[in-house]
């Protein structure tokens, strides 16, 4: 049982607070909550393209000011998206777009080139794709193995000088990486994955980001919706080759999420609004990314900025769905060995 949680009630003065205070991604100041575009364009099985339209725009009226993209999400058709989505509200949100990812006609996998040449190449689609004249936050999807991220880092910062990006971000790197990109150009932030069950950044990349001044945008904070009870919805569902959520994982991993549910039930708040407010309680620069697809799931996450939760609240929430209780990694063998956020510090490659 929670111990001190507190809802922040429409009548409460702190309502207003919890819902606009904004955190800050180096000089950007950002909602407490972004949006993550990508299961809008096939990667959690088919959606509907108006219905993606209508909750991006109502997340920008709710508030949210930061969507997150890739190009290579739906092979460009995620941009597209967004592009017609945001078209006469530019001014007023900030883009964040990860590039280098190579895929197929059939949607393999073909590994990730961040080349300078090839950094300048993605961007130039980016632009006329989005329909738009700059990127706010730019950043490699994955480390290249074959190219000094001082190159790709050094590219990037040439197109913040000629204005056609604002700030540079990186994503699933580790420290010394992070180190050296910095050194490069300021990070804005680094996006890599954190939740109540993803939690080996706070080992040893969390304080390196607060030492250098550096926000994380955090993803999977639902860890791709196991702590929500979604599972995957067919062969097209991506999630139905990860890990955690293979039959014999997934049944133990049952146990926390029927850990979390309880909690949340007993205080009347959803087990995806609590897993949302653990994230935002861990640091006042972690930007949780949602995968909304809808509007009704747009909704019940915005409802996740009325929980306020203390230190003690934090202690029994992760003593109940204890990290490392999780069955399964957050990727498989192949790609987990390729993270360079999964290497330890110092460590070769």
């Amino acid at each position: 049982m929670l111990l001190n949680l507190v809802l922040a009630a429409p009548s409460d003065p702190s309502y207003g607070c919890a819902m606009t205070s904004s955190r800050l991604l180096g000089s950007l100041e950002v909602f407490p909550i972004a949006l993550g575009c990508m299961g809008m364009s096939g990667m959690y099985g088919a959606s509907d393209e108006n219905e993606s339209v209508a909750t991006i725009q109502q997340a920008i009226d709710s508030g949210i000011n930061l969507l997150d993209t890739g190009d290579f999400y739906g092979m460009g058709h995620n941009e597209m998206l967004i592009g017609r989505a945001i078209r006469g509200r530019r001014d007023n949100v900030l883009l964040s777009v990860k590039f280098g990812a190579l895929r197929g006609p059939d949607s393999a996998w073909l590994g990730v080139d961040a080349r300078p040449a090839a950094v300048k190449n993605f961007l130039a689609y980016t632009l006329k794709r989005l329909n738009v004249d700059y990127i706010d936050i730019y950043r490699p999807a994955r480390l290249d193995p074959n190219v000094p991220i001082e190159e790709t880092v050094g590219a990037i910062a040439e197109l913040v000088k000629a204005g056609y990006v604002r700030a540079i971000g990186l994503s699933e790197v580790g420290v010394d990486t992070i180190k050296r990109a910095h050194a490069v150009h300021p990070i804005t932030d680094l996006q890599i994955e954190y939740s109540l069950i993803s939690r080996s950044p706070e080992r040893d990349i969390f304080p390196m980001l607060r030492q250098l001044g550096i926000g994380v945008t955090a993803y999977g904070v639902l860890s791709r919706g196991l702590l929500s009870g979604s599972l995957p919805q067919g062969k097209s569902d991506f999630r139905a080759h990860m890990p955690r959520f293979r039959d014999e994982n997934l049944a133990r991993n049952q146990k926390l999420i029927d850990a979390l549910r309880d909690i949340a039930a007993a205080h009347n708040v959803t087990p995806t609004q609590l897993a949302i407010a653990w994230v935002m309680a861990r640091g006042e620069t972690i930007v949780p990314v949602i995968g909304a697809r809808t509007r009704a799931q747009l909704a019940e996450s915005l409802g996740a900025l009325t929980i306020r939760l203390s230190s003690d609240d934090l202690t029994v929430i992760e003593q109940a769905v204890p990290a490392e209780a999780v069955a399964g990694t957050r990727y498989d063998e192949r790609q987990m060995s390729a993270l360079d956020s999964e290497r330890p510090p110092n460590t070769p490659r």
